[in-house]
């Protein structure tokens, strides 16, 4: 991605933090973030096994659990919603990981200085739908962000899509399908509608769930090159 600087629309901040939240954002954060002027598998001391990034992590429960499963590898999330920045180094404290690196800004500004097929995989769970129509340029997944992934992620590695909400759902499997990089894995429906391995229930699939909407999985291939 190049040009123009992106103009991010979401919620910066909700409820103000808890002290001891707040405490953990001047603290473990500024020692957690990651550079993008440095070499991400550097970042990590020492180069990982594997390298994946979560775009948008929420509140930080799948990333905590896909990171304490994969010790050896080294994750990135990408989350300018500083309450869930907070509640991710909550949980990173309560876990004691090592291997998750924070970038506390739209992912979008970081994309370019990766390096080319640096990643094992990549992650945008539940995304901000912008369902009507006039916000449509608003939605993550834009041409410009799979190429940028297509571009990060090696081939034979993964990107995984994920939404409960009818729109985002459509629009995130019409993206993705329609790029050249990547080929979806689905074989029949079980494969959409169940829940990866190692991926856990977050608040937000729960609070779908209590409400009776149904969350897809859409899992994609990277080519070969």
């Amino acid at each position: 991605m190049t040009g123009e600087t992106p103009h991010f629309y979401g919620r910066r901040r909700g409820r103000k933090l808890r002290s001891t939240m707040q405490k953990l954002m001047d603290t473990r954060l500024p020692e957690l973030r990651f550079d993008p002027a440095a070499p991400a598998a550097a970042q990590f001391g020492g180069a990982p096994a594997d390298l994946f990034l979560e775009i948008g992590f929420g509140g930080g429960e799948n990333l905590v659990a896909i990171a304490a499963a994969r010790p050896e590898a080294g994750f990135i999330g990408a989350e300018p919603f500083i309450n869930g920045v907070a509640s991710l180094l909550r949980h990173i404290e309560d876990g004691g990981l090592s291997n998750i690196r924070i970038w506390d800004d739209d992912v979008r500004l970081i994309l370019d200085g990766m390096a080319e097929g640096g990643l094992a995989g990549a992650y945008v769970l539940f995304p901000d739908p912008w369902p009507k129509r006039r916000h449509a340029a608003r939605r993550i997944l834009q041409p410009a962000v799979l190429d940028s992934l297509a571009r990060l992620i090696r081939p034979g590695g993964m990107l995984v899509l994920a939404s409960d909400h009818p729109v985002a759902k459509g629009w995130l499997l019409q993206a993705a399908v329609a790029h050249p990089s990547f080929v979806w894995t689905a074989r029949r429906p079980a494969d959409w509608r169940t829940r990866p391995a190692g991926l856990v229930p977050t608040r937000y699939m729960k609070k779908a769930e209590r409400e009776d909407r149904v969350p897809n999985w859409f899992l994609f291939e990277r080519r070969p090159a």
